[in-house]
């Protein structure tokens, strides 16, 4: 790590709000701002690489690792870039990324909301197999990790207001039971809750220049169907952790390889099909992204050939 973790959620709290002082001014300069939002934002990721490489999770870790020669990058093209229709893809881009990383970083670092997410979304997949007959699974204990090891939620006197560094990759965390107090092995993070994939497709519509119905059923569309897909999800990794105990597969049981492959896959997959039908129902989105893709070469038009 460059930073400890409070000065790297510092660092990323001023490039969040950068991006969007210069979104809503965009009718003037504000590149100069822009401009410091895009490295700052890149650092902040950049420095939970090594979080991530020490998890051994190779795709964050690559993903994090780009983050700021990416931001580098667009802070480059935001100085020189010409033609109006790119000047606005980066208006864009500024604030879909302010809106979407601002609130996540906000509920990652207020533990209150950290946990209220936990909860949120821990209560209303547990209903779902009493419900469907799955499994009478309930809430257990919420726990904190702290340097002296597991804390019950209730018993930490921590600051629940924020908290600028976590010890361990999920600092807080909600054990599943049986209803007659069998611990069944699972406990809930704010991984679990999708509310990352829900805040990219909130900052990327709450943004585009349209108008405001286009947007709420955009939005209306997207976020509930995100949230439904995932307490199946949830759910379902629940329901096979419980009942194909004896299943394993290269030495990882069957809620470890639905966990980090299965699913991981089945939910990417979701998301690249909303995103096609988010691209119908909104052509401005898709007209954004594929200017933003222009120096990768991808998905550009292909140019008539002259006579």
């Amino acid at each position: 790590m460059l930073f400890n973790a409070e000065v790297g959620s510092l660092i990323g709290a001023v490039g969040m709000i950068s991006l969007a002082i210069s979104w809503h001014n965009r009718k003037n300069d504000g590149i100069r701002l822009a401009q410091l939002g895009w490295i700052m934002v890149g650092l902040t990721f950049f420095n939970d690489a090594s979080k991530y490489l020490a998890h051994d999770d190779a795709v964050l870790t690559i993903f994090c690792t780009a983050a700021l020669p990416m931001g580098i990058g667009m802070a480059a093209w935001e100085g020189r870039v010409g033609d109006d229709q790119t000047k606005k893809s980066l208006l864009w881009a500024r604030g879909a990324v302010a809106y979407a990383g601002g609130p996540y970083l906000l509920i990652a670092h207020v533990p209150w909301l950290n946990v209220l997410a936990i909860w949120f979304v821990a209560s209303q997949a547990a209903m779902f197999l009493r419900f469907s007959g799955s499994g009478d699974v309930v809430l257990g204990e919420t726990t904190v990790n702290t340097v002296n090891g597991e804390v019950a939620w209730s018993a930490w006197d921590g600051n629940r207001w924020f908290m600028g560094e976590f010890v361990g990759e999920y600092p807080f965390q909600t054990e599943l039971l049986l209803s007659d107090g069998t611990a069944i092995g699972i406990n809930f993070v704010l991984a679990c809750t999708a509310l990352q994939s829900m805040v990219i497709f909130i900052g990327a519509i709450a943004v585009l220049d349209i108008d405001w119905r286009r947007r709420c059923q955009a939005l209306l569309l997207t976020i509930p169907v995100i949230h439904i897909l995932n307490l199946f999800r949830n759910a379902g990794l629940i329901w096979m952790h419980m009942t194909y105990t004896e299943w394993s597969y290269l030495g990882m049981s069957v809620f470890e390889f639905g966990h980090a492959y299965a699913a991981r896959v089945v939910s990417l997959g979701a998301m690249f099909l909303m995103a096609l039908i988010m691209f119908d129902i909104l052509p401005e989105l898709h007209k954004h992204i594929v200017r933003l893709l222009r120096p990768f070469g991808l998905l550009q038009p292909k140019k008539k050939a002259e006579n």
